[in-house]
């Protein structure tokens, strides 16, 4: 029977590539084993489906080396092309500089080029009794892969010096103390030891990364075309107007004072007023008790602070931030009147999380000083600043803005004009994708376990948007009924592609307003962790009885891979039509927003990063999938399509077509 001789490999469910050489009985390293090698290394780089890579050979045995009868038959001809082609392409280009972790798995005999590839992986786990050396020399000839260089630096230069020159050989027990072999594991442990240490080298690699990703995209986000390229220079703000002393209003103010800025607190009476400032104060005093500031500094922040109850102050105030509650013609009223009253060079901003600036601003004629200041519950803690410019904003303001945020401490993030802007937006499938979930059957319990394994803090039956002015996270912690007050903005807007749940409505029929009345899906009780509440089952099963979308009356069987990719693969897909409609600069940007807005794990380097590492493709494939199951929530969006097609990143520059 002919001896079956090449490389194969074989992808497992883990995401590993076992290449595995095999040329018997010691599976030399001849011309086709070489190509083959090559051929496999550049297959399991371009894979997306491959995290990490292991090299192994059959049959007890690593590999012996380069195939000395080849040498024989050179000598015999004086045919110098029957020679393999050794070149750093293989070891330094294709395995040593592999965006893929690479993992030596050996046993039986590593020698000579056969060690040579062993030492160009990132590690090396063997089994005992292996035979490792180059033993070269008794050939006349000097290791071609680079062994002279890569072993004296594993092992020192005595040591590695020592091996070459007298072709002496270790065991890999010795090494194991000497560094060149990272861990030893019996023969039977080989194989899963080894796809253990590409996995765990993929995971530092890659959050490794990702957080580098992270801290170069926030600096990116200072730099805004047209605004901070065109000779500008930043007005100071002296003195800044808030309308509103509510969750957002008191927590802004806060942030102002931090920095030593002038602030005039506005309600619509006495009782507001004075909740307002007390809410300023216990934002201060929380802050000293926590060692985050000292007193002497939290008295003189909050001697900048004045309460008033109508316009008088604002005369003379260099900005205006509007923190009032999601009603467009509240909203309205209260810009025409701060037009009349403050300069006519004051900044007027809105914390909207949710309404159009267009229709906010449309009653005034200074809407080139209207400005979304979208900041992130707590206001004074969460450091994204979501910049909303309109097509009508003015760069003077947009840096202005820009400037006043780095000013407090924030992270300024620029993004275009529409419902719910970039983040929340890019959001909003986030809590409707549990919702379905639920009503499919899945306990809602085990989603929110699913989602914080993955990184998030808490679950979406837990949390609520940081905006807390919602995109309809219906979570226990900001109270049910903010969610319902913005739906119908989203439903008007995104109609076509939201899943509609009873449950939070239920919720609130049966007394349950989450963290607000100490009961929602957990019950709250001070002084102890949230515990989950049995109780709320009934509630959940009256919501699948009248959704009724669980095949054939019966809840759906779902892994936790699974779970993570109905909640989160609709965000991303919200996230490409936010890119696609250019409502942000730069993908980055909404790396930066949903790590410091939504508390997207850093590690995963924001969310667009996270998408490109699990790949476009997959993406769309699983989207398109789950759309056919379960209807158009999950329809992929034309820019996923497009990017999976052609094997493009989502990330990736297109033709400038941002509206900013």
């Amino acid at each position: 029977m002919a001896k079956k001789i090449g490389v194969t490999m074989e992808v497992g469910n883990d995401g590993v590539a076992v290449i595995t050489i095999s040329n018997p009985p010691v599976n030399s390293l001849a011309s086709q084993i070489i190509s083959g090698l090559k051929e496999k290394f550049q297959d399991a780089n371009q894979r997306s489906d491959v995290k990490a890579i292991v090299l192994t050979g059959n049959g007890g045995r690593f590999s012996g080396g380069f195939d000395i009868n080849v040498f024989q038959q050179v000598h015999k001809t004086g045919d110098i092309s029957l020679m393999p082609e050794v070149s750093v392409d293989l070891v330094c280009n294709l395995m040593e500089d592999s965006r893929k972790p690479l993992v030596a798995a050996v046993e039986g005999l590593a020698l000579g080029g056969g060690l040579e590839l062993a030492m160009a992986c990132h590690a090396r786990v063997a089994a005992p009794k292996a035979q490792l050396g180059l033993p070269e020399l008794t050939l006349g000839i000097i290791p071609g892969f680079g062994g002279t260089q890569r072993l004296p630096r594993l092992v020192g230069l005595e040591k590695g010096a020592n091996m070459i020159l007298l072709s002496k050989s270790i065991s890999s027990e010795e090494g194991r103390k000497l560094g060149l072999i990272d861990e030893l594991v019996p023969p039977g442990d080989l194989l899963t030891t080894s796809r253990k240490w590409a996995l765990d080298i993929a995971l530092l690699s890659d959050t490794a990364k990702a957080l580098v990703h992270v801290f170069f995209a926030q600096r990116a986000t200072s730099k805004v075309p047209k605004v901070t390229d065109v000779g500008l220079k930043p007005r100071p703000m002296k003195k800044v107007a808030v309308i509103g002393g509510g969750l957002m209003g008191s927590g802004i103010a806060t942030a102002l004072l931090l920095s030593n800025i002038r602030v005039v607190l506005k309600e619509i009476n006495s009782e507001y007023l004075l909740k307002g400032i007390k809410s300023v104060e216990a934002n201060l005093k929380g802050l000293v008790s926590r060692g985050k500031l000292t007193q002497d500094k939290a008295s003189k922040a909050f001697s900048l602070l004045k309460g008033v109850l109508d316009y008088s102050e604002f005369k003379d105030v260099d900005m205006v931030i509007e923190a009032v509650i999601e009603n467009i013609q509240l909203k309205q009223k209260i810009f025409k009147e701060i037009e009349e009253v403050c300069p006519p060079n004051c900044i007027l901003a809105s914390n909207t999380s949710t309404i159009d600036l267009n229709v906010i601003g449309e009653k005034t004629n200074s809407k080139d000083r209207i400005v979304g200041a979208h900041f992130f519950s707590p206001a004074h803690l969460m450091t994204l600043l979501e910049i909303v410019r309109t097509e009508n904003t003015s760069a003077q303001v947009i840096l202005d803005l820009m400037a006043l945020g780095k000013a407090i401490k924030k992270v300024p993030v620029v993004v275009g004009n529409c419902i719910g802007f970039a983040v929340n937006r890019t959001f909003f499938p986030y809590s409707q994708a549990a919702h379905m979930l639920v009503n499919l059957g899945v306990d809602l319990f085990r989603v929110d376990s699913v989602i914080t394994s993955f990184g998030l803090p808490l679950g979406p039956f837990q949390y609520i948007s940081p905006s807390c002015l919602v995109v309809l996270m219906l979570g226990d912690l900001a109270g049910h009924g903010i969610g319902i007050a913005v739906k119908d903005i989203y439903a008007k807007a995104y109609g076509d592609r939201m899943f509609s749940s009873p449950l939070t409505e239920l919720l609130l029929k049966s007394g349950r307003n989450g963290k607000i009345n100490g009961r929602g899906y957990y019950i709250y009780e001070k002084g102890s962790k949230p515990k989950p509440d049995s109780s709320v089952l009934s509630v959940v099963e009256e919501s699948r009885k009248l959704t009724n979308i669980m095949p054939g009356g019966k809840p759906i069987s779902v892994s936790d891979k699974e779970i993570v990719e109905m909640i989160l693969f609709p965000v991303v897909n919200e996230a490409c039509r936010v890119l696609d409609e250019g409502v942000v600069i730069r993908a980055s940007d909404l790396d930066v927003a949903s790590v410091l807005g939504m508390s997207f794990p850093s590690y995963r380097g924001g969310l667009l990063f996270w998408a490109d590492t699990v790949g476009p493709k997959y993406i769309y494939e699983r989207l398109k999938r789950l759309s056919e199951t379960y209807g158009g929530f999950f329809k992929p969006s034309r820019y996923l399509e497009e990017r999976a097609t052609k094997g493009m990143l989502l990330s990736e520059p297109k033709s400038s077509r941002s509206r900013l």
